[in-house]
């Protein structure tokens, strides 16, 4: 059958603000949200099973799936509607660390503060070497170490020295930087002149990849037995990156670990100074291939008006995570703070309108996988701009990544037509700090995916803690360094704006979009 399509033109946010009529200002219900977010609150119960009991989430890994099931059947008893598994597309393997050790047996015993890197191989038992030091800046470096490197373990030349920094950990914003980012930006200047050549940084970057490609090709060829890198941290704390290739055919390569700054530093020291270094390390991983499809979690409250409920109100966070700790700041607690706007409304039967729906999103540490794959099969192709009638329907999507810290406020995304109905509903949470509006937006995470399809899509202003300098993709990322009062006034303040969201005679304004094809 040929489908109906149509061209939607969308009206300017200015033009649907004047015509929408605000959520009225329901204080009774304000009031019971905040009883139950403040004094009643399973946000850290939630958090508990997402990273202590699940643990470690790496997209398609055995952890993941742990707190997906989880999840499932918690929707399920509180009774929540359509909870189920949904496939965004194919990622590719999964895998997880299930045993892992390395230490240094000579000249003296210490162990080795770091981490496989994500999806390398195990090391088929332990294995003990003395550390190789190399130096390779170019492809013909390699030749030097053929025939050399069978069974050893191997340390590349990586000195720049750690620099101390007198900046505390844990931050939180500051009056004057609150007002600072609601002040609207000028736009940038155009600079008619570069003094760098983007083909020439384009040019070094393929060299860079093209170098690091012939060296795991060399290390495999040779039957390196394991490569020490170096990762970015200090005092303790590194930073995982990204990892192997997760594809299904991915060629094969070395086991690698990641060591912490101070660990690799030392090694460097001992070995050019000529010192024998001996280390002794056994990882076992496993990959899980039998699955290479990715899942998001979906659950929703079904909206009670006869005509609104056909409209969905979303929200969500990623619920994915690297593997060096449970992922508690990035992303469980952003996970578990939407999980309990959830309980929040089925517990108070406050029975929306319009249908609310929760998604826990797969993937997006690899590239905002789940959510841009559901709103492609949902709501329209980012590229194209063809939507589908869905997209039409959905009045807002509301998301939670920047770590454990309370809410100060909502980024607008550039859409002014909301302005002012964030404004009154961040009234009644002034007390709790949270009255900032900026029309700037935070960095890349899923509300990006609904933005970019022309569904407005927020992410709220969060305090620092020590997401950027301690715990983001790091072994400290651990259930110890959530803020359960932080996490209650943020699900506190979502639940109301889902609420609101819900109950408004209108959908929420859009900003202008060029002319879009809606197809049925």
């Amino acid at each position: 059958m040929k489908k109906n399509c149509f061209i939607i033109i969308f009206l300017t946010a200015g033009i649907l603000q004047s015509a929408l009529a605000q959520a009225p200002n329901d204080a009774t219900t304000i009031q019971r949200i905040r009883n139950e977010g403040l004094n009643n609150s399973k946000v850290m119960e939630n958090a508990f099973y997402i990273t202590d009991v699940a643990g470690p989430r790496l997209t398609n890994s055995p952890g993941l799936k742990r707190a997906q099931e989880w999840a499932v059947n918690t929707f399920k008893s509180w009774g929540l509607q359509n909870v189920n598994l949904e496939s965004w597309g194919t990622f590719g393997r999964g895998w997880e660390v299930q045993k892992y050790y390395a230490a240094v047996t000579a000249p003296y015993y210490y162990s080795i503060i770091g981490s496989p890197k994500a999806w390398t191989p195990g090391t088929n038992g332990l294995i003990k070497s003395e550390v190789i030091l190399l130096k390779i800046d170019s492809v013909s470096d390699l030749a030097k170490y053929k025939g050399k490197l069978k069974g050893k373990i191997v340390i590349l030349d990586n000195p720049a020295p750690v620099e101390t920094t007198f900046k505390a950990d844990g931050v939180r914003y500051t009056d004057e930087q609150l007002l600072q980012l609601a002040t609207p930006t000028q736009p940038p200047v155009t600079r008619t002149t570069s003094a760098v050549n983007p083909q020439e940084s384009i040019n070094r970057y393929k060299q860079l990849l093209e170098l690091r490609s012939s060296i795991s090709e060399f290390f495999i060829a040779e039957r390196t037995a394991l490569i020490l890198s170096r990762t970015r941290g200090t005092h303790g704390t590194f930073f995982t990156s990204n990892g192997a290739s997760y594809a299904a055919d991915a060629k094969p390569v070395t086991p690698e670990i990641e060591v912490s700054t101070e660990d690799y530093l030392r090694l460097l020291r001992l070995v050019k100074s000529g010192t024998k270094v001996l280390l002794e390390a056994e990882i076992k991983t496993s990959f899980q291939d039998k699955d290479l499809a990715g899942y998001n979690v979906i659950a929703e409250i079904p909206g009670t008006d006869p005509i609104l409920k056909e409209e969905v109100v979303m929200l969500g966070a990623h619920y994915d995570s690297w593997h060096s700790a449970t992922g508690a700041t990035d992303n469980a607690a952003g996970s578990a703070v939407m999980i309990e706007v959830m309980r929040i409304i089925k517990t108070l039967d406050l029975k929306p309108k319009r249908t609310i729906r929760i998604a826990l999103w797969d993937g997006e540490e690899q590239g905002l996988f789940g959510s841009r794959g559901y709103a492609a099969s949902h709501f329209g192709n980012r590229k194209t701009l063809v939507m589908n009638t869905a997209q039409g329907k959905i009045s807002s999507y509301y998301n939670l990544d920047n770590g454990t810290g309370k809410i100060r406020g909502i980024y607008l995304q550039g859409n002014e037509g909301v302005r002012n109905i964030f404004t009154e509903w961040l009234e009644p949470f002034k007390d709790l700090g949270a009255a900032t509006i900026t029309s700037r937006n935070t960095g890349g995470t899923d509300h990006l995916s609904f933005d970019e399809l022309g569904i407005p899509g927020f992410q709220f202003i969060q305090d620092g803690i020590e997401y950027g300098s301690r715990t983001h993709h790091s072994n400290q990322d651990t259930f110890d360094r959530l803020i359960a009062e932080d996490l209650k006034q943020a699900a506190t303040i979502i639940a109301a704006f889902v609420f609101n969201t819900a109950q408004l005679d209108h959908k929420l304004p859009r900003k202008e979009l060029p002319v879009i094809k809606t197809v049925n």
